[in-house]
């Protein structure tokens, strides 16, 4: 394993050596409706991918996520060299205060092992009913990749740590895009998760089962919002930091 901290503050990334030449980046952090969290699970499941390190930071809540009795790491790095492909998920929510460095590290490590672009996945919330992505691309090429598979997000922010990786990737002359799931609610949305995935499908010759997601919506729903009440329970229990705090 390697650690390299990469200019950012109390941010390790820790991983085996990538066997992937040229990969590209996939990452999903929680935001509004755990959109990107619920989809990238299904694709580490869907293409098997290896678990190969993790990301680190004091800033993060103090908990050890468990998956069929195992520990693993609440932010978690994995890697389909068949499928030249890395996926950045996590399970705990990125505050702002933290999202430069988190952000400026994740980025760093990924041109340092040659990613030729990243994929961001997170959620937008709209008052329709219908289930679409919203595209942004850091490039006229990447938006250009994109603009038949999307509907452009035309004018806006976005926020949070994604918003973040999306301007570090600017920065950084790396291509990059942003495909955002519309959803109405705050709750996990494994159906918006869905529509994002099938938008991955067309763009990368992935073949990702997403009707799981959708017949198993209600049981990821309730399994989400557990481990959301876990986080905020562990963060409450915690002696805040005033000049970091980890939530609002």
């Amino acid at each position: 394993m390697s650690e390299t901290d990469y200019d950012a503050i109390d941010v390790d990334i820790i991983t085996r050596p990538i066997k992937s030449k040229d990969p590209i980046l996939i990452e999903g952090f929680p935001g509004i409706g755990l959109v990107g969290n619920i989809a990238s699970q299904q694709i580490i499941e869907e293409l098997n991918m290896e678990y190969i390190g993790s990301i680190e930071s004091r800033y993060f809540p103090p908990i050890a996520v468990l998956y069929e009795g195992l520990v693993n790491m609440p932010v978690r790095i994995y890697e389909n060299e068949e499928h030249n492909t890395i996926m950045v998920v996590s399970d705990i929510p990125i505050n702002p205060s933290v999202s430069y460095d988190v952000s400026k590290a994740l980025v760093g490590w990924a041109k340092s092992i040659g990613v030729k672009e990243i994929v961001s996945i997170a959620g937008i919330a709209t008052m329709s009913d219908e289930y679409k992505v919203f595209g942004a691309a850091t490039t006229e090429e990447m938006l250009e990749r994109i603009k038949e598979h999307v509907e452009i997000f035309q004018m806006g922010t976005i926020s949070g740590i994604s918003g973040s990786v999306m301007a570090e990737c600017f920065m950084q002359n790396i291509p990059a895009i942003s495909l955002l799931g519309a959803t109405k609610t705050q709750n996990p949305d494994p159906r918006a998760a869905a529509v994002v995935v099938d938008v991955l499908n067309s763009l990368y010759d992935f073949s990702i089962d997403t009707d799981d997601l959708i017949e198993q919506a209600e049981k990821i729903e309730i399994e989400m919002q557990k481990l959301a009440e876990d986080v905020r329970s562990s963060e409450q229990a915690t002696t805040p930091r005033k000049e970091y705090p980890m939530y609002g």
